[in-house]
């Protein structure tokens, strides 16, 4: 991953050209403010889901929506909504630029990731819990 934020002294959001190994992605997880991903090189997905439960830590999900980025795609997710993207071409990598957009003036854009004890299916509700706030 690398920071391009800092290159133009961005202060209303981050920016980073993150990069992901044939067939990688990212574990589940939501941020404090919107997201913007454009896609650069190579397939790959984004994926949406739904919470189910009223604990902020542990609860469970469906997937409610995927779509697949292919270069030049743009997608905006918006804040506190559950999902993961990344590769989903084993042979080749996918890259994208990741805008992270400050919650507010001065605000620190926090992620927030999700562990799990089960493998993506598009058709059941799955079990998460919370193990780290991360900016």
């Amino acid at each position: 991953m690398k920071v391009l934020s800092d290159k133009i002294k961005s202060k209303d959001q981050d920016i980073y050209h993150v990069h992901f190994e044939k067939g990688s992605r990212t574990k589940i997880h939501l941020h404090n403010g919107n997201q913007v991903l454009i896609a650069t090189k190579g397939k790959g997905s984004l994926e949406i889901f739904r919470r189910y439960g009223s604990s902020k830590t542990n609860f469970k999900i469906k997937r409610t929506e995927k779509f697949t980025l292919n270069e030049g795609d743009i997608v905006h997710i918006p804040a506190q909504v559950l999902h993961t993207h990344g590769s989903i071409d084993k042979k080749i990598p996918f890259s994208h630029i990741a805008i992270n957009v400050l919650p507010r003036k001065n605000a620190i854009y926090k992620t927030t990731w999700y562990e799990s004890d089960f493998k993506l299916d598009k058709n059941r509700v799955k079990h998460l819990y919370a193990t780290d706030i991360i900016k």
